[in-house]
């Protein structure tokens, strides 16, 4: 939902200024009345005349670890992703497994995806069956 414009919210606090009926100026701009009382509580409480910022980007709580992570995976080149999460719980951060992996996508860090996929021969074919006489 977007919010209702600076220019009408400037109209609905000038109104307040003069003096006029919460009701009226709802009627005569088409808003609730709810909406004129919260915007003038938020001018009386703050001093803010605009509205609250919405959605915007959020900072990944691994961003202060960029080095840590770097360091840990540059020292151990096999670490799966299950064992960085029990480091960084350790260090005291909480992050799900995919959080952790998209981060160090974005980072252009390599990873072992876990124990189970380390190969013991070439990828491909498995070796071809002995020839038939």
């Amino acid at each position: 939902m977007q919010s209702y414009s600076q220019d009408l919210r400037e109209r609905v606090l000038r109104a307040l200024a003069r003096g006029e009926a919460p009701t009226a100026i709802a009627r005569r701009y088409e808003v609730s009345r709810v909406y004129v009382y919260q915007v003038r509580q938020r001018e009386q409480e703050t001093g803010v005349r605009t509205s609250f910022p919405i959605g915007g980007h959020r900072r990944s709580r691994l961003a202060a670890m960029e080095s840590e992570l770097r360091d840990w995976i540059a020292a151990e080149p096999g670490l799966t992703l299950a064992e960085l999460q029990e480091r960084l719980a350790q260090q005291g951060v909480s992050v799900k497994v995919g959080a952790l992996w998209h981060q160090l996508n974005r980072w252009n860090l390599t990873f072992k995806k876990n124990s189970a996929r380390q190969r013991a021969r070439a990828r491909g074919r498995a070796g071809s069956a002995a020839p038939m006489e």
